[in-house]
């Protein structure tokens, strides 16, 4: 799952025998220029049945290897921190595929030389060298996308509908593009934020919320037509609730990405007459989360894996006969942080009893020859709002049998293996609020028991479930050993199979640095105070007590979760500055604390309403680390005074929480 550091690859010849049986992954034997080692860094089923994230890179050498890894391995857990990644992560396959290259680098980068380079897939910023000062588009040169295919084509069952590509630039040049072919680059301090907006695009035809085609250039008025996208209006609130009509759901409520959902101008490269539903969403600036229209749409697109618009089940099949003494089985998707409903009826009539189970013993419920069993499987989950969504097929599925008159000769009843047949990935610590499920073969006239042990406790598993809740576990914070057995009923003791997990249920710890402050109070307590004249630089660390690459988070005001990339166009980790009204790094502002906050664009702080950022701030910080676990946010407060004597200080304000 991404969820420790990637060090060791396996070549492609192995690539089937490690899906199937888990082995670990050997490393590749060949370094030769131009070839390629598929590595499986997620495998949660079929490729068929998934969506297959394949992460490339181009530009690393033999000996840079390692660096790709890592890049992967940051790339992945940034995108697993951003709803709805993180919670249906396991509706993803992700392999990684390592080309050699024989050059480090790709061609026309404008801060590495800006020379061309011969690498695998021809990564590029720009047709002819050198690129502009401000290049920011990575493109496949000619040839590229032709090898992207014969590499891709290593991997079995995946194909341009169940797929999408992200390709690695060696560089930490700022810089990407979209589609399905999505490209990024490997150690810029924004570099993992690119992939998550780009999934908005290929993933959930989500369009882009930014007022502008070419940076610090307002894209004008839009039409007087309303926008397709679900997400961009010319409806006012009012019309919105009257017509039912776009994100009138959400109004009002507070939004995931800060603010409240309501209705912002700009959005979709134009910068007047369409309206977004909140300030700043991922699709508007990355760094920030989805906001709840964003969110639902991805949802949707991830549980119907895209084009097929299809929740995956696995089941009794459905065109064979099935006998009174028989039981039935369904085998769903599994959420990290909920449970699909399951409900099981007859003739109609919904089986309280069976409520949530995988399995149904149509003997133990008295079901007769002639009867219909139905079995519906949803997700009912409350980030999906619009009934066409959670009651279409990519939400909800129903299977229905027909139960067959016994034959006059009962059939043989096949011999079944008592194992486990999948199971929430084992090779690295699940976090404590995780629910870890597993999955058995399926003899067809009894349910194999399923055994579930906490550092070496039993737990009670009433209804013989195949998932464990361990947020409702409660955890202490540490280190916890979890198994499952499975075991036949009807042949105690004889073989079983189990599967064991590390449970890390330890939220990582931050913490800060900041530049010298004119004044500091309450240091040690929840809430320390500082006041700085016109700036101040922060950064953040986290450590954790496992591997894996550790997020960072914080927040101004209260107004949306912004990932601590460090800053950009700088080494990762260099300290992040806050001025009123932001640094310009080429044509956007960071840092502000004006109107806006971090997203105001140049131009659009020469708006009337925009007023620089002075006076009282609260920060807050977090971590997510490898295993999902998020720390308690924490905080401080600044006073940002105006040297200048534009607005004076406010007395006392840095004592004032």
């Amino acid at each position: 799952m991404a969820k420790r550091k990637i060090t060791a690859a396996v070549g492609a010849a192995g690539l089937v025998g490690t899906l199937l049986t888990g082995a670990a992954p050997a490393v590749a034997a060949s370094a030769d220029v131009g070839s390629a080692t598929v590595v499986p860094v997620q495998v949660t089923g079929p490729p068929e049945e998934r969506l297959n994230l394949i992460i490339l890179g181009d530009g690393y050498t033999a000996e840079e290897m390692q660096q790709f890894r890592d890049d992967v391995d940051r790339h992945l857990n940034v995108q697993w921190s951003i709803e709805p990644f993180r919670s249906y992560r396991d509706y993803f396959n992700v392999y990684m595929i390592e080309v050699v290259s024989g050059v480090s680098g790709i061609s026309c980068d404008p801060d590495d030389g800006n020379v061309r380079r011969d690498t695998p897939l021809k990564l590029q910023y720009a047709s002819t060298c050198p690129a502009g000062a401000n290049a920011r588009g990575v493109t496949f040169g000619p040839g590229g996308q032709d090898a992207l295919e014969q590499y891709v084509s290593m991997i079995p069952g995946v194909t341009p509908q169940n797929r999408q590509t992200l390709t690695i630039a060696n560089t930490s040049t700022y810089g990407g593009i979209g589609g399905r072919n999505a490209t990024t680059t490997g150690q810029a301090p924004q570099g993992p934020l690119v992939s998550p907006h780009e999934l908005g695009h290929s993933l959930g035809q989500l369009q882009d919320e930014y007022p502008y085609s070419s940076r610090n250039v307002p894209g004008g008025r839009h039409p007087d037509t309303e926008p397709t996208s679900i997400h961009h209006t010319r409806l006012t609130t009012d019309e919105m609730r009257q017509q039912q009509a776009k994100w009138y759901r959400w109004l009002g409520e507070k939004s995931l990405s800060g603010g409240i959902i309501d209705r912002y101008e700009s959005g979709m490269t134009r910068s007047a007459n369409v309206w977004r539903p909140s300030e700043h969403s991922i699709m508007r600036w990355i760094g920030y989360h989805f906001d709840q229209v964003g969110r639902e749409r991805m949802i949707e697109k991830i549980s119907g894996r895209r084009d097929v618009e299809q929740l995956a089940l696995h089941s009794t099949p459905a065109d064979q006969p099935v006998y009174p003494g028989d039981v039935l089985w369904v085998e769903t998707m599994h959420p990290l942080y909920h449970e699909l409903t399951v409900t099981w009826a007859v003739n109609g009539k919904a089986v309280k009893k069976a409520a949530g189970n995988r399995n149904f013993d149509l003997e133990a419920h008295r079901v007769r020859p002639g009867d219909t069993v139905t079995v519906t499987v949803s997700d009912d989950t409350a980030d999906v709002r619009d009934p066409a969504v959670a009651d279409g097929p990519a939400l909800t599925q129903t299977r229905e049998w027909t139960i067959a008159a016994p034959p006059a000769t009962a059939p043989p009843v096949a011999s079944v293996p008592v194992a486990f047949t999948s199971s929430t990935a084992t090779d690295a610590p699940v976090g404590g609020q995780d629910v870890v499920y597993v999955e058995t073969t399926h003899p067809r006239d009894r349910v194999l028991d399923v055994t579930w042990t906490l550092d070496g406790k039993k737990l009670r598993n009433r209804d013989n479930s195949r998932n464990l809740d361990l947020g409702a576990l409660r955890l202490k914070p540490g280190t916890h050993q979890l198994t499952a057995t499975v075991s036949d009923p009807a042949t105690p003791g004889s073989p079983t199979d189990t599967r064991a997990w590390t449970v890390d249920s330890v939220a990582p710890e931050v913490t800060y640095e900041l530049s010298q402050p004119v004044s500091a109070k309450g240091e040690r307590g929840n809430n320390p105070r500082y006041a700085f004249d016109e700036w101040f630089e922060m950064g953040l660390k986290a450590t954790d007590d496992h591997e894996g690459y550790v997020v960072i988070e914080f927040q101004v005001d209260g107004d949306g979760w912004f990932n601590y990339h460090g800053w950009p166009d700088a080494p990762e980790g260099t300290p992040y500055r806050f001025t009123p009204a932001g640094t310009v790094i080429k044509e956007i502002a960071y840092g502000s604390l004006g109107s806006g906050g971090l997203t105001k664009a140049p131009f659009e702080q020469a708006y009337p309403d925009f007023e620089p950022g002075y006076g009282k701030h609260v920060i807050e910080y977090r971590a997510i680390d490898a295993a999902g676990n998020i720390s308690k946010p924490k905080k401080f407060t600044v006073q940002l005074n105006d040297t200048n004597g534009a607005k004076p200080l406010p007395p006392g304000a840095i004592a004032v929480d």
